[in-house]
């Protein structure tokens, strides 16, 4: 114990340096806040180990005082949490919340007045802690100062895509050595060498700014805040909260896809009923438009037309998908349409695309048209039309709609008060905001809203099931041919970074990898380095492995007639879960998930799904099958690369076959290059 004395007037005070400490439920992990070293810290250790050493917390602002530096720390409640709750979809019915709780105040030692509160949950499986400040008026911070000293740096590796960067989210992954970081988005994954895995993310972001860590010196990391447009961080009046910050840690990898911190930080849903939010699969004119079959804008190539909509409705009808998304259908298109965020309608179509035919025709089908707003990062004009353009999706029988904001990272347009435009981060204050706008009024309409090239999902669909899914990663249209594809470990590292914040559209389902462009010379495409490094497997498996509550079928329909047998278990499939259990992986290297399907229409909650999904690298695996209900027998229908399949000469190759099996067996699956392995396991009768 160490003590300071300081100074009140003329009369000097001494006082005793406090550790505040709270652990988890089961004891393994520990939450230590300080003044110690004359500032607001804390201190985290997971079984014995010290995973972030003293770390700083606190803010600095524009006029008002700082809050960090000589201040004491004193407990203010301790609190216990033991309950469930349920979700009314995701990939796991039902969510256990055990936590122990621990408020704390810091107070300076000059300025009684000048305190603020911090509140930590502690789980088994991590922590969450926030900023609890009390005060009047105006204050802009300029920086927050929560540190992340992640110990033994030496021995870490970093898996990570830059923040605040051009491309939003859509990067590929880096794995480097911690002290190689710069500055990076979250979900921010760490690995040790003996074993230990962590992530920090955020929860319940809610009118602040998005998070991305900086790296300092060594293992230490601070909170770097997306700006406004005016330089300054977030604006606050009176009383304010922020975001949860959250560490998950676990012995293996997989820990961190089986933890729901994010999701228990976050409020309980605030939308009431939520039985018009319909999780689903469905299809598109999108790929066409990729590949450049298709175009968005108007002409002879134009994709959002009536008649092609309803041939595409015919498709969904007969192979038992829920919707046909409908993309460059409005206004505005023509041209360079991400320069045209100014003039987009939401109301307006194209003369040959007739939306009452189309929701009509497709109501006689039983398919659902999916709305879709681009808005190019046009805040202010899409705002002026938002509630106009839901209104009439809601007119038509519309369920969903994607919205999109394909502009660069920091080129969100928004009117300030005084009429002024400002560019603003995909992550700023004013652009958490604006999505956020967005999902509430959506909901007065009845409308569930998937969100491309939009901010990180930080567990807020607890709060507003409407908000079903989300981009904000590099998705299947990087491997449009375009440029370079998305490597083989994309998905084995997204498994354990990305989908770890929430649900996410990729867009999978590829059955053709020899499509041609025709915007690109033939002769540039002799090597085929545009090739998608995947096979037919690998894109089944990305059903179970990549989350989310609907699922595009993304190909062309006439790609899916050409392999039938493969489809069928897109057709089978659900997006919506009763139990998900990681089995198996290794960041970047490969992934093993296993799902329960949950009972919802036609589908049985008896039955499981599996996916498996390996990097370059072919291998086999073996999994326990434990997972299944004990004493039940199913029929196990295996998909799996064969010995001769690889993504490149031979992607097509997969071994179809049948097996029954019980909780007792284990099954071995062979995953190529680049490869993958879907299984449907079918209740049989006992």
């Amino acid at each position: 114990m160490r003590y300071f004395t300081l100074a009140l007037g003329m009369v000097a005070i001494s006082a005793q340096a406090q550790d505040i400490s709270v652990k988890s439920p089961d004891g393994d992990v520990a939450l230590t806040f300080s003044d110690a070293n004359e500032l607001a810290e804390y201190k985290l250790q997971f079984k014995g180990q010290t995973l972030i050493d003293n770390s700083k917390l606190g803010f600095t602002f524009e006029h008002a005082k700082p809050m960090y530096r000589d201040f004491t720390v004193s407990e203010v409640s301790r609190d216990k949490h033991n309950a469930s709750w349920e979700q009314p979809w995701g990939e796991q019915r039902i969510i256990d919340n055990h936590y122990n709780e621990l408020a704390v105040k810091f107070t300076h030692m000059n300025d009684e007045q000048r305190t603020f509160v911090v509140r930590a949950r502690v789980f088994n499986d991590g922590i969450g802690f926030r900023y609890e400040v009390e005060g009047e008026g105006k204050r802009n911070i300029t920086r927050e100062l929560t540190q992340f000293n992640l110990s033994d740096p030496d021995n870490a590796t970093a898996y990570w895509i830059p923040g605040q960067g051009r491309e939003r989210y859509e990067y590929l992954y880096r794995e480097t050595p911690l002290q190689d970081v710069d500055l990076a988005h979250t979900p921010f994954t760490v690995t040790y060498e003996n074993g230990t895995h962590l992530a920090i993310h955020e929860a319940a972001l809610v009118d602040y700014a998005g998070m991305s860590l900086q790296r300092q010196e060594q293992g230490r990391m601070e909170a770097r805040l997306a700006p406004r447009a005016d330089g300054t961080l977030v604006h606050k009046d009176g009383r304010f909260t922020s975001p949860w910050r959250t560490v998950t840690v676990g012995e293996e990898a997989v820990d961190l896809i089986n933890s729901y911190i994010a999701l228990n930080l976050n409020e309980p849903n605030k939308l009431g009923s939520v039985d018009w939010v319909n999780p689903g699969k469905y299809i598109g004119i999108w790929w066409g438009m990729h590949i450049g079959k298709y175009s968005w804008g108007s002409g002879d190539k134009h994709g959002a037309t009536t008649e092609r909509v309803k041939e595409y409705m015919d498709f969904a009808a007969e192979y038992g998908f829920d919707g046909v998304l409908v993309e460059g259908w409005n206004q505005g298109w023509d041209g360079n349409w991400i320069e045209n965020s100014q003039i987009f309608s939401f109301t307006e179509s194209y003369p040959d695309f007739d939306l009452k035919a189309v929701t009509e025709y497709g109501e006689q089908k039983g398919v659902k048209l999916i709305g879709h707003h681009e808005t190019s990062g046009g805040i202010t004009n899409y705002e002026k039309q938002m509630e106009e353009g839901f209104r009439l999706y809601q007119e038509h029988g519309v369920e969903q709609i994607k919205t999109g904001y394909v502009a660069f990272g920091q080129n969100l347009k928004r009117r300030d008060d005084n009429g002024v435009m400002r560019y603003e981060f995909t992550d700023s204050q004013p652009v958490v905001n604006h999505f956020l706008k967005n999902v509430r009024t959506a909901a007065d309409y009845k409308l569930a809203i998937n969100t491309h090239e939009s901010v990180k999902d930080t567990g807020l669909r607890r709060t507003y099931p409407n908000w079903i899914s989300r981009e904000s990663a590099r998705g299947q249209e990087y491997n449009s041919g375009v440029g370079a594809p998305n490597p083989a470990s994309h998905i084995p590292t997204l498994s354990f970074t990305r989908m770890l914040a929430g649900p996410m559209d990729f867009t999978p389902g590829i059955f053709n990898f020899d499509y041609t462009r025709p915007d690109v010379p033939d002769n540039d495409t002799a090597d085929f380095v545009r090739r998608p490094k995947s096979t037919l497997t690998r894109q089944l498996a990305q059903y179970v492995v990549l989350y989310s509550p609907i699922q595009m079928a993304a190909d062309l329909p006439e790609n899916y007639l050409q392999h039938k047998k493969a489809f069928r278990f897109i057709q089978d499939v659900p997006t919506d879960w009763e139990r998900t259990e990681a089995l198996q992986g290794e960041v970047g290297d490969y992934v093993v998930i296993a799902r329960q399907a949950k009972q919802y229409r036609n589908y049985s909650g008896d039955d499981w799904y599996l996916g498996a999904i390996t990097n370059e690298e072919p291998r086999k695996v073996s999994v326990k099958l434990d997972f299944l209900t004990p004493g039940q027998r199913y029929e196990a229908q295996i998909y799996e690369d064969s010995a001769k399949t690889h993504w490149n000469d031979n992607p097509y190759a997969m071994n179809i076959e049948t097996k029954t099996v019980t909780a007792k067996d284990n099954l071995t699956l062979n995953l190529a290059a680049a490869g993958g392995a879907a299984v449907r396991f079918k209740a049989l009768d006992k």
